[in-house]
């Protein structure tokens, strides 16, 4: 049987030390490159073709979201992992979203490392348990938020246009001709509406949803 070939790209040189370490008495692993620059990185990987590439998505001056539509492009049947720090649901859906196999967070056992492997190359999507349950908490969160979506206002629904537009309440205040704290009611309705948080969570939630504000 053929040895899976992996590739490492991290921006810090003992993390790619470590995946090299832990992966080194594995028979049926081989790590074939590993680099901690974004130009390199996809240079690599369209000489190498590995079966796998653990991808962070903080490189030095770039994402590792940049990096995956190359990564497809030029090796395609290379399966991406993303490892990560980030913890917000925000990022496994985008990176899953752009064509990663699997997102796990570096809280993650080593293990979940080994079961990813077997799930992406068998061909499935795999998603740690630390994130699988911050998910399911942010969806549920989302199901509520969007059901509760018709209890807006006009008025409030504008808001939350400008809100994802990015206007601050001072500018919202001017754009709209109203007070500064009647825009600050407006908020608080909405978030109070939505069953949100905060103005963060309300932002994460315009982002990460297919509702159409526009």
């Amino acid at each position: 049987m053929d040895k899976i070939t992996i590739a490492v790209i991290d921006d810090h040189k003992l993390i790619r030390e470590m995946w090299e370490y832990r992966f080194a008495g594995n028979s049926q692993i081989e790590i074939t490159g590993e680099s901690g620059s974004f130009d390199d990185s996809i240079e690599m990987i369209k000489a190498k073709r590995p079966d796998i590439v653990l991808l962070d998505i903080n490189l030095d001056n770039a994402s590792g979201m940049d990096a995956v539509p190359l990564i497809r492009k030029f090796s395609p049947g290379t399966r991406i992992i993303a490892v990560s720090m980030h913890r917000q649901p925000a990022y496994a859906k985008k990176m899953l979203q752009l064509g990663a196999k699997a997102y796990i967070t570096k809280n993650s056992p080593f293990d979940e490392v080994s079961k990813a492997i077997e799930t992406v190359m068998a061909g499935g999507i795999y998603v740690c348990a630390e994130m699988k349950d911050i998910l399911a908490d942010h969806l549920a969160s989302d199901e509520t938020a969007v059901h509760n979506i018709k209890g807006l206002s006009m008025r409030e629904i504008e808001m939350v246009k400008h809100i994802k537009n990015g206007r601050s309440s001072k500018q919202i205040s001017s754009d709209l001709k109203i007070s500064i704290r009647t825009v600050e009611v407006h908020r608080h309705n909405i978030l109070k509406k939505l069953k949100l948080k905060n103005t963060a969570s309300l932002i994460n939630f315009i982002n990460t949803t297919d509702l159409n504000f526009d």
